[in-house]
């Protein structure tokens, strides 16, 4: 079921608007109900009219990121849209401009410090240290010890001479294939630039889930084509965790300095 779009059928680009929504809604997006926005209607319009369409997708990114929608779905929802006309990819100009516009949007709609990062869609340094310090004390209580059933997945892909919108990209890349490699009950944050950390437990498959994240970088890289704004290859490695949740603190600390 799609969301209702008020636009007379004669208005320019009504079809390619509906096609894009209709794909969008079938692969990317996740909640129907609020796809449609005017600055959807004013993207399509511009790629119709073979208009600039940097400026619409300045637009549409702030109004996503005032929605509450990630950076990730928002230019994955704005490469559909290219594809819907019959291109290859989304221009990089134009998804600079998104990510620009929902930079904008989202610094607007925050009104204080958050646990999320809302680039990577992961949550930040500070969540992944409220997280541990629940983890130890649970251990502590139970006679065990952290280190022997936890340890730290670290994911680096920074590169030198990257601009805020080649930063966005790539943060939002890395957070949905660490979303996807692990999903849900696995705290994830991004530490740094282009450095990130997931909480796994130690297991026989746990090699085998870092062979599969790297597989996972590499084709989201490809598909937002941010492969060349990352570390070639990117590196993935266990980190072993310490007996102490402060001790673990700087351990964090210490990975991105």
């Amino acid at each position: 079921m799609t969301s209702e779009v008020n636009i007379p059928s004669a208005a320019p680009a009504f079809a390619l608007l509906r096609r894009w929504e209709a794909a969008s809604i079938g692969s990317v997006w996740r909640r129907p109900g609020d796809w449609f926005t005017p600055a959807a209607e004013a993207l399509a319009e511009a790629l119709d009219s073979r208009l600039d369409t940097a400026p619409a997708a300045y637009r549409l990114g702030f109004a996503r990121a005032e929605s509450g929608v990630g950076i990730t779905e928002a230019i994955d929802d704005m490469a559909v849209l290219f594809r819907a006309a019959g291109y290859e990819a989304a221009p990089i100009r134009s998804i600079r401009s998104l990510c620009e516009g929902w930079t904008e949007g989202d610094a607007a709609q925050r009104i204080g410090p958050s646990m999320n990062d809302p680039e990577s869609g992961l949550g930040t340094q500070e969540y992944l240290v409220a997280r541990l310090e629940e983890l130890y004390g649970t251990s502590e209580r139970a006679g065990s010890l952290v280190s022997s059933a936890y340890a730290l997945v670290l994911v680096d892909v920074a590169a030198a001479h990257t601009d805020p919108w080649q930063r966005m990209a790539r943060n939002a890349a890395i957070g949905q294939s660490l979303r996807d490699a692990y999903g849900k009950g696995h705290p994830m944050a991004r530490l740094a630039d282009g450095l990130y950390a997931v909480l796994v437990e130690r297991g026989p498959d746990m090699g085998r889930g870092v062979a599969d994240l790297r597989d996972r970088i590499s084709r989201r890289a490809t598909q937002m084509r941010v492969g060349n704004l990352m570390r070639q290859p990117p590196r993935v490695w266990i980190e072993s965790l310490p007996d102490s949740h402060d001790y673990a603190v700087d351990l964090l600390d210490s990975l991105h300095r």
